[in-house]
């Protein structure tokens, strides 16, 4: 079973019509949570399986970074969404959402530190012992560092595939995003990084708000965004890119554009 290619766009109940117009659409990213584990698949996906686009499960609510053990039936849902739709691999963040119990609702950053690598690693091989297929782990955008850092992000990233085994699904946008609040260089990051190792990646827009850059998935892909594609793909060119929009969907041609965009900055077929 081969993995995404091509260029993609994150399935989305409201663009739904949209989607399913593509005609050189590869694959799309589903939120894992979003497809029941048994019944009927949404109308719209069922469509896109039938005509072999391939789908892949995007989970969001595992906390693989949690101090506490993955739990079991979130697990065993994202398992039985991968074998539904035929997937050739799944995806999830490395983060926490909950402790103590409390789900914070987010996708909540990890201090980089040696303890946080043993748990990531730890959850990842819970995960990995249930899952029919492999895991790609993306890592998030954040706002802030935790001051008991011991890792730069490179090492940290790094340390956690090459324990797990895992695929890395690189959010391009979040890499702008973190440099940017943090006045580092992302082109730096993408040097230190195993791109050999990326499954897919994301691409998606943002806006700056109160001194900060906010990873939205509202607004446009802006221009350094694009560049770091095309950066990225100069370095490694990786087997498909992922368009996210998740609210404040512009009209038909709009997004056809950002697509066409998109494919254009990584040397891809367009799929409009």
């Amino acid at each position: 079973m081969t993995g995404p290619s091509g260029v993609g766009i994150g399935w989305r109940p409201e663009i739904a019509g949209f989607v399913a117009e593509l005609p050189g659409l590869r694959f799309v990213e589903v939120v894992a949570e979003s497809v029941p584990p048994t019944g009927p698949l949404p109308p719209g996906l069922a469509q896109l399986r039938e005509r072999g686009v391939t789908v892949v499960p995007h989970g969001v609510r595992l906390s693989l970074g949690g101090a506490e053990p993955v739990d079991p039936t979130r697990v065993a849902h994202l398992a039985a969404v991968a074998q539904r739709v035929d997937a050739p691999l799944v995806s999830e963040h490395i983060a926490f959402v909950r402790a103590g119990g409390l789900e914070a609702g987010h996708l909540l950053p990890l201090p980089r530190s040696r303890e946080a690598v043993d748990a990531v690693c730890a959850n990842v091989a819970r995960a990995q012992a249930e899952l029919p297929v492999p895991i790609a782990l993306e890592p998030i955008a954040a706002l802030f560092d935790w001051p008991d850092d011991e890792l730069d992000e490179g090492d940290f990233l790094t340390e956690i595939l090459d324990r797990t085994g895992a695929l890395l699904l690189l959010d391009i946008a979040n890499v702008h995003a973190n440099a940017r609040n943090r006045g580092t260089d992302p082109l730096a990051l993408l040097d230190r990084l195993p791109l050999d190792r990326i499954g897919y990646v994301h691409v998606a827009g943002g806006a700056e708000h109160g001194g900060f850059y906010h990873d939205t998935h509202t607004d446009p892909v802006p221009p350094e965004v694009l560049e770091l594609v095309g950066a990225l793909c100069a370095r490694q060119r990786p087997p498909a890119l992922l368009l996210e929009r998740d609210g404040g969907y512009p009209p038909a041609a709009e997004l056809r554009a950002e697509l066409d965009a998109l494919a254009a900055a990584g040397g891809f077929p367009a799929v409009t």
